[in-house]
C-alpha cells in the first residue's frame, strides 16, 4: 500500500500538528513528448492514454482557452488484470486484447499527427511480475512506448483533472479515484488559499504534492493514500462467494478496513460543517449518477459536476442489490461494460461514505487522461490564464 503525509488535529481552522514534509523533489515532472525541440503551438494536438487494470482509454485534445477541446477519444475494456490476483502475472490473452486496443489508438494518433503525448500504465503493470514483457510486446506490435507511473503521480493527476469542479467555498477537499486495480484518496486543505484562487491552486498540484512555498497560493496536501484495491481486483477476491448480498457486504467491509491507514485529521469523520467537498472520479461514480438520474442513454453533460448526497447514493446501491445479478445485466442504466464491476465499485463507494457521509459529493466524468492533458498543456504554457 502506497501512502504519504499524515497529521493534523481537525479539518477546520485550529492549531494543527506540523506536517512532516516529503523528501523534496529535485525538479517538477517533465512531460514526455516526441517533438520537444520547438516552442509549442496552441493549435497542436495532445494525447493522453491510460492503460488500467480493466480499461484502455485515450483522449486527443487541443487547448481552448483554459479548457480542453476533445478531438478524438477511445475507450475499451481489455481486462488486462484478469487473473492477476491469483497468478501475479498478466496473461497472454489479456496482453493480446490490450495490444488489439492499442493498435486502434496508434492508428488514431497517426491519423491526427499527434506528436505531444503521454502514454501511461497503472496498477496492473505496477503489480505484474511480467510487466516488462507486456511493455516490450506493446512496443514491438504497435510502436507505442508505455511508461508505468507511480501511485503518487496517478493520484495527483486525478486531482488536477477535477480542478474545474472545486467550489470556491471549499476549504477541505477529498478527491477519490476508484480504478480497476487501485483506489487513490487525496485530502487537500484549501483554507489558506483565497477563494478565487482555489481551483487554480488545485491545478498547480501537477508539479507535486510538496508543501514548498511559492509566489502562488498553495493547496496543502494533508494526506494521501493509494490502496491496491479497485473494482476488478476486489471483485476477483470474492468471486467464490455465491450470495450476492453477502459478497457485497464482505467487499465493502474489507475495503473499509483498508482505510484505517488514511487519517488526515483526528476528527475527519465529523463533516457536518460548511466548507467540505468530496469529488469522486470513476466509472462507478458516473454510473451511480446516471442511475440516480434515470438515464437510459449516458449523457456526460448531465453527469459531470452533478452533486449527490450520501442518501441518494445509498438509494441507488440498494436498487442494484434488489435487482440481483440478472436484473443488473438487463438494466440499461448500468451498461454491459460496467455490470460485472458495478457492485465491487459500489462496495468501495459505500465504505467511503460510511467514513465521510456528505451532502456534497461531486461527480467527475474525468480522471487520469484529463489530468495528463492539463499537466502537459500547463507545462507548455498553452492554456490561457483562467480558473486555473
Amino acid at each position: 500500500m502506497s501512502r504519504k503525509r499524515k497529521g493534523g488535529a481537525g479539518p477546520f481552522p485550529r492549531a494543527v500538528t506540523p506536517v512532516v514534509p516529503l523528501t523534496p523533489v529535485a525538479e517538477p515532472t517533465v512531460e514526455r513528448r516526441l517533438a520537444p525541440s520547438s516552442r509549442p503551438d496552441p493549435a497542436d494536438l495532445y494525447a493522453a492514454l491510460d492503460l488500467g487494470t480493466n480499461s484502455c482509454r485515450m483522449l486527443i485534445a487541443q487547448p481552448k482557452g483554459n479548457q480542453l477541446h476533445v478531438v478524438d477519444s477511445f475507450s475499451k475494456s481489455v481486462q488486462l488484470g484478469q487473473g492477476l490476483e491469483a497468478s501475479g502475472r498478466l496473461s497472454r490473452a489479456s496482453m493480446a486484447r490490450t495490444v488489439g486496443a492499442l493498435k486502434i489508438c496508434q492508428r488514431k494518433l497517426a491519423k491526427h499527427q499527434v506528436s505531444r503525448m503521454r502514454l501511461v500504465a497503472t496498477e496492473a503493470c505496477r503489480r505484474a511480475t511480467n510487466a516488462a514483457e507486456c511493455i516490450a510486446v506493446v512496443q514491438r506490435e504497435t510502436g507505442l512506448a508505455l511508461e508505468i507511473i507511480e501511485p503518487e503521480e496517478e493520484a495527483r493527476l486525478a486531482v488536477v483533472s477535477c480542478a474545474p469542479l472545486v467550489s470556491m467555498k471549499t476549504e477541505q477537499l477529498l478527491v477519490v479515484d476508484i480504478g480497476g486495480g487501485s483506489t487513490e484518496l487525496v485530502w487537500i486543505d484549501l483554507s489558506r488559499v483565497p477563494r478565487v484562487e482555489r481551483p487554480r491552486a488545485i491545478m498547480r498540484l501537477h508539479q507535486g504534492f510538496d508543501h514548498e512555498e511559492t509566489v502562488f497560493p498553495r493547496a496543502k496536501v494533508v494526506d494521501w493514500i493509494s490502496i491496491p484495491l479497485g473494482v476488478a481486483t476486489l471483485k476477483d477476491m470474492y468471486s467464490d462467494v455465491a450470495d450476492d448480498g453477502a459478497r457485497f457486504a464482505l467487499m465493502s467491509w474489507y475495503f473499509e478496513e483498508q482505510l484505517a491507514a488514511f487519517s488526515p485529521y483526528d476528527d475527519a469523520a465529523d463533516q457536518a460543517r460548511e466548507g467540505f467537498q468530496i469529488i469522486g472520479t470513476s466509472g462507478t461514480v458516473t454510473t451511480v449518477a446516471a442511475s440516480h438520474l434515470g438515464l437510459r442513454r449516458y449523457d456526460r453533460n448531465k453527469v459531470d459536476g452533478l452533486r449527490m448526497t450520501s442518501d441518494q447514493i445509498d438509494s441507488v446501491i440498494q436498487q442494484y442489490l434488489a435487482l440481483g445479478p440478472e436484473g443488473r445485466r438487463r438494466d440499461p442504466r448500468i451498461g454491459r461494460d460496467r455490470q460485472t464491476l458495478i457492485m465491487s465499485g459500489a462496495a468501495i463507494l459505500q465504505a467511503l461514505l460510511r467514513a465521510w457521509p456528505t451532502d456534497r459529493l461531486s461527480v467527475a466524468d474525468r480522471g487520469l487522461r484529463e489530468g495528463l492533458l492539463y499537466a502537459q498543456m500547463s507545462a507548455d504554457g498553452v492554456l490561457e490564464d483562467g480558473p486555473f
